[in-house]
């Protein structure tokens, strides 16, 4: 019955555990990852994601526990299970004296797959004009599309990002936004760690969030608000309030809290207390400008869940 339950399932791990030392990086950590979503996985720094993710890509291998990989027990199996696999590590590095063709046809040997795929690769993520400049004078961004299209090689159906965003301007974090829903709309499954949680909030299905190695929740982004009581915020913008809330407005029944930064005023409240609200500050005489809704973000989420645990 397991395997009918789990066959949706392309990453588990089982009580995946690494020790250095005394010191746990990984504590039992279990994950259920589906086939064909994009899944976010999200932790502060230290908190295990770098070494869980090397441990599925087997580049170190677990103190215990089990990884499965498309049904296949992954220690056991790993020469099968990273050719499914497509990894762009945090930091991409490459020969700085080859051209980004040189680059993708080395990787073609090593992956033997034919060195045809290499330009159409290079066009897919938009560096086919660029394809025998030295990659030595690549900005962070243009090496980052070609350790994307070095993961491509191969077509593999999971593709493994760590911190994929870092250190990348609007411009280029937009382009890599849209090659990453390329690859889950060409049906692969991607897995990606960030700290830009507006990115992970816009992209992901899911998320896991992990803290000292431990796993403290995975579930979709609205799931996580909602478990975590996590409530909409309305957003009031008011001519000459200066930084200051209005007294009466903590009085109004339904408002937990509220704040005020210029002229912006901050309303956690029950549904039912908003109109009563924007009311109340009418009442007093006050210009409302504009107001609007605030849904709960992962970036709340987040640091209440880091909060409770730390």
């Amino acid at each position: 019955m397991e395997s009918e339950n789990l066959k949706d399932k392309i990453i588990i791990t089982k009580n995946l555990t690494k020790k250095f030392g005394d010191f746990v990086a990984v504590d039992s950590l279990n994950l259920k990852i589906e086939r064909g979503e994009i899944f976010g996985f999200l932790g502060p720094n230290g908190a295990g994601k770098t070494t869980t993710i090397k441990m599925l890509l087997g580049l170190i291998f677990p103190t215990s526990g089990k990884i499965i990989i498309d049904g296949v027990e992954a220690e056991k199996n790993f020469k099968e299970v990273k050719r499914k696999i497509g990894y762009v590590p945090e930091k991409v590095e490459f020969y700085s004296n080859l051209s980004p063709l040189q680059t993708l046809n080395f990787f073609c040997e090593l992956k033997d797959v034919e060195k045809s795929v290499a330009e159409d690769l290079l066009k897919e993520v938009g560096l086919h004009d660029v394809i025998n400049k030295k990659v030595g004078t690549f900005s962070k961004g243009m090496t980052q599309l070609l350790g994307i299209a070095q993961a491509m090689i191969g077509n593999p159906s999971i593709y493994i990002l760590d911190e994929p965003m870092g250190g990348l301007d609007a411009r280029w974090v937009k382009i890599v936004r849209e090659k990453i829903k390329g690859m889950n709309a060409n049906g692969a499954t991607v897995v990606f760690s960030s700290h830009i949680l507006s990115e992970v909030q816009n992209l992901c299905h899911k998320v896991a969030i992990i803290n000292k190695g431990r796993l403290i929740a995975e579930d979709t982004v609205e799931k996580l608000s909602r478990h975590f009581n996590i409530k909409p915020r309305l957003e009031i913008y008011i001519e000459g309030l200066n930084g200051v809330v209005p007294e009466d407005v903590l009085k109004i029944e339904g408002v937990e809290e509220a704040e005020a930064e210029g002229n912006k005023l901050s309303v956690i409240c029950s549904a039912d207390a908003r109109a009563t609200v924007l009311r109340v500050l009418e009442g007093r005489g006050m210009k409302v400008n504009d107001f609007r809704t605030v849904e709960p973000s992962l970036e709340e989420a987040f640091v209440k869940l880091i909060s409770e645990e730390d």
